[in-house]
């Protein structure tokens, strides 16, 4: 084992996209665990787009010049509590780090499912599935038939929701993302039926065109234009989940969407958003819905695995940037 450790601290606030300096690794010699606590050395980080919000000047945001927190996957290495053995498999929430000190409160003991690796439980079996699941499911109550329009299709939150849909029976599946390569992708290996590039023009003509009947439920991950345009787009009765608003993390100053305040009240539109931390005691029932479909092939596991803890910030900003497909995810390296 390393007799060493790194994290990753934030050394400034960025005002519009943050860049490598903005962060910086630290070592350390490898901690001690204290009575009633492990050691678990990580195995999997997960970035999200949430992190972004954290780097601001916000409640509960990240400090400076202390480790970042994130979901992780670790390996207990040397345990002083009987509640941790040596050699099990964790989940927690102290990642960007190579190592962490855990209590067994922090930490959640993963099932382990034939066939099914252990990166799906920080994508599809993780927050990230689980915030499409809950969407779906409990926000929108996708009905089987409705048509449905993601935002973000190709992040790991559009590319899960794209997926489950499918399974729940959608009609018509219809999705925006930033490039036509990922378009592609998206129609051909996930699912979708129409994909647009938001790039090629005003969102709401490129809504027109990949869904001109319009859509029943709106999953909403960017905000911004394309959230006008799903108002604009949605029938009578339709539903808006507000999962993010990554259009505005980098560009705080970006004016509100501007749609026709007239139409949630004519077409009877419900809009809400949610918090996935909510909504952990659905944990078990996303296993028991998704397992099953991951071991017979029929549900599939969007990742971008990017190797070596050392590029964790670089993994970061390229999930910001959008030069992922699904899920992006840092394993360790050899």
């Amino acid at each position: 084992m390393d007799q060493t450790a790194l994290t990753v601290h934030q050394t400034a606030r960025p005002l519009g996209f943050p860049t490598a300096g903005h962060f910086a690794f630290v070592e350390a010699p490898l901690p001690e665990p204290a009575a009633g606590c492990a050691l678990v050395e990580n195995l999997y980080w997960s970035v999200d787009p949430y992190h972004r919000e954290m780097m601001d000047d916000v409640p509960g945001g990240f400090a400076l010049g202390a480790p970042l927190e994130g979901r992780a996957i670790g390996r207990v290495v040397a345990s002083r509590t009987p509640r941790l053995a040596e050699g099990e498999i964790v989940f927690h929430r102290r990642g960007w780090r190579t190592h962490a000190v855990v209590t067994p409160e922090e930490v959640r003991l993963l099932p382990r499912f034939d066939g099914v690796p252990l990166t799906a439980f920080l994508g599809i079996l993780g927050g990230t599935g689980l915030t499409a699941y809950v969407a779906l499911t409990r926000i929108a109550r996708l009905a089987a038939g409705e048509d449905l329009f993601v935002s973000a299709a190709g992040g790991g939150v559009g590319t899960a929701a794209g997926r489950f849909a499918r399974l729940l029976g959608a009609g018509r599946l219809v999705g925006s993302t930033g490039s036509a390569a990922k378009a592609g992708h998206l129609v051909r290996e996930v699912g979708y039926d129409a994909v647009f590039d938001y790039h090629e023009g005003p969102a709401a003509e490129l809504l027109r065109d990949a869904a001109p009947g319009g859509v029943d439920v709106f999953v909403d991950n960017v905000g911004g234009p394309q959230l006008a345009a799903g108002v604009g787009a949605l029938r009578e009765f339709g539903r808006i989940v507000r999962v993010g608003t990554i259009s505005q993390y980098n560009h705080p100053d970006a004016p509100p969407p501007r749609f026709d305040h007239a139409d949630i009240v004519e077409k009877s539109i419900r809009m809400e958003g949610f918090l996935v931390s909510n909504y952990r005691d659905l944990q078990e029932e996303l296993y028991d819905f998704a397992v099953p479909h991951l071991q017979s092939g029929r549900l599939a596991s969007d990742e971008t695995v990017v190797d070596g803890f050392e590029h964790i910030v670089d993994a970061f900003l390229d999930m910001l940037s959008g030069r992922n497909t699904g899920k992006i995810i840092v394993r360790r390296g050899s």
